[in-house]
């Protein structure tokens, strides 16, 4: 089983900022969130993470060792890294929904991003078949993950919403894939935030 875990909140998140390559630690809420994360899933054969602290703390809350993969840091938003999200012009938004290829200044495209992420997930399919893989990450590189399981297009990512701290779980067999749970976040009840 691929169980999938985005990061607790950092001041970013809690600020509205794009926070693709920045790399802010966890606010205090966010390590209560990754405690409770971590409570739920408990001992899996391997835990995973993207390289940025955020990941790397929400991982380490695990309690086990954590493996780390460059394929699934978070979407590289260029010049409009730390930028609040409202600032974007309502024209960029329709014209980054409606091309995958669309690159924001000295950024990613989301194709590039679903390309690298899907590369992770085969190269680990094999081993979720029989052991429980933590992959600790963000929400552009989980919800590519999810279009994956699904078969579908890295364009369905934008009609999802993956809250922070949230689970999600993909069942591999050794050809397919498909998503089990998505953006659980009962484990995040009654946190104060």
């Amino acid at each position: 089983m691929l169980i999938l875990l985005r990061h607790g909140r950092t001041g970013a998140n809690a600020g509205g900022l794009l926070q693709g390559r920045i790399d802010p630690e966890l606010d205090q809420l966010g390590v209560q969130q990754a405690a409770a994360a971590a409570a739920v899933i408990g001992k899996v054969d391997r835990v995973i993470a993207s390289p940025l602290v955020r990941a790397q703390q929400t991982a380490d809350a695990l309690g086990q060792p954590v493996e780390t993969d460059e394929r699934f840091i978070e979407l590289d938003y260029g010049d409009w890294e730390a930028r609040p999200v409202k600032d974007l012009p309502a024209e960029t938004w329709a014209t980054w929904r409606s091309d995958l290829d669309f690159r924001p200044p000295g950024g990613e495209t989301l194709n590039e991003l679903g390309e690298r992420v899907r590369a992770g997930l085969v190269d680990l399919a094999a081993d979720a078949v029989l052991n429980n893989i933590v992959v600790v990450s963000h929400v552009s590189p989980i919800k590519a993950s999810v279009a994956w399981a699904l078969g579908a297009s890295d364009q369905m990512t934008w009609r999802l919403f993956l809250g922070q701290a949230s689970i999600c779980r993909i069942a591999t067999t050794l050809d397919s894939a498909r998503l089990i749970e998505f953006n659980v976040t009962s484990h995040l009840e009654g946190l104060a935030g």
